[in-house]
């Protein structure tokens, strides 16, 4: 049986397609802890929802893919809420503390390493 040769078309983008989002790599150096999460408005302050991935240096990771946005966040290190100390931009909140902040705009990588 002989076979034909088709041309590939590249693929058209669909009307309201989906565009793909640049990672955003949180890092925290914790090599003394046991549980770290990471929680901001990007997932409504869940402490549970985003576990960090620990190496043996005493770094953890959490990378996600944000739109384009001004995020706050805190890791949740052992259940204590912690700012970020490698990101100096921060805002006060009602609650007397700080939550690290973060700005994500069109293909731009963030890594606060």
């Amino acid at each position: 049986m002989a076979t034909k040769d088709r041309k590939k078309s590249s693929p058209k983008r669909k009307q309201g397609a989906k565009t793909k989002l640049a990672s955003t790599e949180f890092v925290l150096h914790a090599p003394g802890a046991s549980e770290i999460f990471l929680a901001g408005d990007f997932n409504n302050w869940d402490p549970k929802q985003y576990s960090m991935r620990k190496f043996k240096n005493g770094n953890c990771t959490k990378r996600l893919r944000l739109k384009p946005g001004r995020y706050e966040y805190q890791f949740v290190v052992d259940g204590s809420w912690w700012t970020d100390p490698a990101n100096p931009e921060r805002i006060s909140t009602a609650f007397g503390s700080e939550n690290s902040v973060i700005s994500i705009g069109d293909n731009v990588y963030q890594n606060y390493a």
